[in-house]
């Protein structure tokens, strides 16, 4: 672990720091935790008592907030970040607060001047109630705020009114379910039900209490019924404010648009309609941005050797810089993909027709053709914009099945000219990835499978193909060469970049592996290869799928960014989204910088774009995470639903995650996620370890680690808010009892009689 920086000396003797010495290594090491402070001071043993209350002064004292493991000085904020502006000071500057911030845990929000960069970016300028996108800088000591905030930009603003579900009970009276689990249930007055019917998603003010003191709300709107089809990603939707519908004037540019062609005037395209590009994708795939090709190079200097030719559709033509249809695309930043719907980054006119490479029509695209040596390095490429036209529409499984001696009537004329050269090529292509060596996770992805209603079907893990390994690091390629030929014409280009993990994960990491007798080195230059290395000790093991679990959590998120830092995991120097326009505002921006920089047309990049790159990068890093998100949880719901009918059944699983207040087990047939509380371990006081991720009991030493196999009971699923709690069936391990009256061990825990009517008292108990 690279050290801290130094702000004062280190001391020699355990002798404590002083509150001075503690706050000017916070300030240098925002997140450091006790344990680093220990390291930095060497203090050890009992000095760590008065280390313990040295820290809770300062805490009392409002000089550090946070928890035992991550504290920083109060106020401190990430270098981007979103600021709801809440008022102005008496100069009339406007200042908000973070609007993510656990007050819980670190107190009160700092507050932050929002400085309008009106005259350097478009946009109207921040108001009262308005979100806004800032870059945080420290405030002078004068300024009477902890932080000053460069707007990048102002967001839509957020809807304050909650999302619930309007129930009427048998009685008549109504209330409102919660959609999260955070949510508190509201009662409702006939008079502010509005025209919501029992069932149907809301959204809700929040009124003042009733005489006896019950939580009261009314409607707003009524958004649509939970019986309908789509309605639990409905809720994600509204939830996490994700645009869904196009404006009209969206609309009309989108159908007012008219296909391009080899005679479209000002348009430069050289005639590749004979290649016989084809596209490979999901069975159920309705928009198609890739197409690929590949043949032996017969270049006599390069024997062994393949040229692959990746075609991508050329968005950059129909949607213009500034219009209308790029304004929306910048705001939803990617589609948003859930088990029972897409909510698209453009309309289907674009997305579904005229941007689709779809089989045997015209199509334009930007493609790259690219020429691999026989150890698969990429010797060079060259960026053409084409007319072209997909020889055939190929499903994986079809592609896969051809490849695997079970051709159908359309692979198997394919399979010779087309198919087969493009294996050979894959091949090829996996010995340069091979000695790239990026990093290799084994993490099986799971897909709900609906029914003709849209409830869940069954939930399986879809094979791992080489026809996806195939596709996949064909777009890898591209989207390297794409990186490449913009930094070398020096156009602007927004990266995907990938950090590695920070001093504070790899220490955790180093700690985790020690308590299974591995190594990980403190010095050095870690590359992916290094925990390949780990990876494959482990692999076979019963620390299998933990220790991939843990390497996961020890790895940063990949973001967008004009500072190109590298791409850790595929252990690439430089690396751009190129090759999915149609889902993807990056690869949107990366298309039209090629366009302008390689003289393709004059629908290229703007000049003067380069200053509107960092915040373009922000946003879209944000609405991918939201994405991510809501996809998570509607999943969650989804899955919750499914399982509500299987209450007091039991579960094979695996502990997926450890915490103080209790377990996250994740079963195994479904990838459904639940909580176990601390209080239902057993009948012991359990301990939590942050460095093994486990839970101990004080007497028994009974033990629960990540990564254990479990075997659990279901024993409340609450569908509208994704949630699942389980109570253990199977007993932890069992290691020396640390805790004071240590007793022996107790005996195996008695599985729950699965009584319908017990658990429903104990359920009436509970609330």
């Amino acid at each position: 672990m690279p050290r801290p920086k130094k702000t004062a000396a280190r001391k020699t003797a355990a002798t404590l720091p002083s509150r001075e010495d503690v706050l000017a290594f916070l300030a240098d090491n925002p997140g450091a935790g006790k344990r680093e402070i220990s390291r930095a001071f060497r203090i050890t043993g009992s000095d760590r008592i008065g280390l313990k209350k040295l820290l809770k002064d300062l805490a009392a004292d409002g000089l550090i907030a946070g928890s035992r493991k991550s504290m920083r000085r109060p106020g401190d904020l990430p270098s981007v970040t979103v600021v709801l502006a809440s008022g102005r000071d008496a100069d009339g500057e406007l200042i908000g607060a973070p609007m993510e911030w656990d007050e819980d845990e670190n107190g009160p929000p700092p507050s932050v001047m929002i400085l309008s960069d009106r005259g350097k970016r478009p946009g109207r300028a921040a108001g009262v109630g308005d979100r806004v996108l800032v870059r945080i800088a420290e405030a002078p000591s004068d300024a009477g705020v902890g932080y000053l905030g460069r707007t990048i930009k102002v967001l839509e603003r957020q809807p304050t009114a909650l999302l619930g579900v309007y129930v009427v009970g048998p009685d008549g009276t109504a209330r409102i379910a919660p959609v999260d689990r955070k949510q508190k249930e509201y009662i409702v007055e006939k008079a502010d039900a509005g025209d919501a019917v029992d069932g149907d998603l809301v959204t809700v003010d929040v009124l003042k209490a009733g005489r006896y003191g019950v939580p009261r709300a009314k409607v707003r709107e009524r958004i649509g019924s939970m019986k309908s089809e789509k309605a639990v990603s409905m809720i994600a939707i509204h939830t996490h404010a994700i645009p869904h519908i196009f404006p009209d004037a969206v609309l009309a540019e989108a159908d007012a648009a008219k296909p391009v062609t080899l005679q479209t005037k000002g348009d430069k395209r050289e005639d590749w309609r004979d290649v016989p590009l084809i596209t490979i994708d999901p069975a159920d795939a309705k928009d198609h941005d890739d197409a690929v090709y590949a043949v032996p190079d017969d270049d006599p200097k390069n024997e062994g050797g393949f040229v692959v030719t990746v075609a991508i559709a050329d968005v950059a033509y129909y949607i213009r810089p500034g219009s209308a249809l790029d304004r929306e695309a910048l705001l939803r930043g990617n589609s948003v993909y859930f088990p029972d719907r897409v909510v698209p980054m453009l309309p289907e006119r674009i997305s579904n027709d005229l941007c689709s490479l779809r089989e045997g029509e015209d199509r334009p695209a930007i493609a790259v053709r690219m020429r691999f040596a026989a150890d698969g390095r990429k010797l060079d490429h060259r960026f053409h914009r084409v007319m072209m036209r997909s020889a055939a529409k190929l499903s994986y499984q079809e592609a896969q099945g051809a490849i695997d001696g079970k051709p159908n009537d359309k692979t198997g004329p394919l399979l010779e000219p087309i198919l087969k050269p493009l294996w050979a090529a894959y091949a090829c292509l996996k010995k340069g990835r091979e000695a790239r060596a990026p990093l290799d996770l084994d993490l099986p992805e799971r897909k709900i499978v609906l029914n003709d209603d849209d409830t869940v079907d069954r939930i399986i893990v879809p094979p791992r193909l080489d026809a996806h390994k195939l596709i996949e690091e064909c777009m890898i390629q591209a989207n390297v060469c794409a990186a490449e030929t913009l930094e070398k014409q020096r156009a602007p280009v927004i990266y995907r970049i990938h950090d590695a993990s920070t001093p504070e994960k790899l220490e955790a990491l180093r700690d985790f592996l020690s308590t299974i007798d591995i190594k990980l080195a403190r010095t050095g230059n870690l590359r992916p290869a290094v925990f390949n290395a780990i990876l494959a000790r482990v692999e076979g093991t019963e620390n299998d799928e933990l220790v991939n679990e843990v390497i996961l959590r020890s790895q940063a998120q990949a973001e967008y960014s004009p500072a190109n830092i590298g791409h850790f995991g595929l252990n690439l120097r430089r690396y751009a989204h190129f090759t999915s326009p149609i889902r993807r505002y990056a690869d949107l921006v990366v298309h039209r910088s090629l366009v302008a920089a390689l003289g393709f047309g004059k629908d290229g990049l703007p000049s003067g774009f380069e200053e509107k790159l960092e915040g373009i990068s922000a946003e879209i890093s944000a609405t991918e995470r939201r994405a991510m998100a809501a996809e998570r949880d509607t999943v969650d719901r989804l899955i919750a639903h499914w399982l509500a009918d299987h209450i007091g059944a039991s579960f094979n699983g695996r502990i997926a995650g450890v915490t103080r207040s209790g377990l996250f087990v994740r079963l195994d047939d479904s990838g459904a996620d639940g909580f176990v509380p601390a209080s239902k371990l057993g009948d012991d006081y359990y301990r939590y370890d942050d460095v093994t991720h486990s839970m101990t009991g004080e007497r028994t030493g009974e033990t629960y680690q990540l990564g254990d196999r479990v075997e659990v009971q279901l024993a409340e699923a609450m569908p509208l808010a994704g949630a699942l709690r389980f109570e253990l069936l199977s007993e932890g391990r069992y290691q020396k009892p640390s805790g004071k009256g240590a007793a022996k061990r107790r005996p195996p825990r008695k599985k729950p009689v699965p009584d319908k009517s017990a658990r429903a008292k104990k359920r009436v108990k509970r609330r």
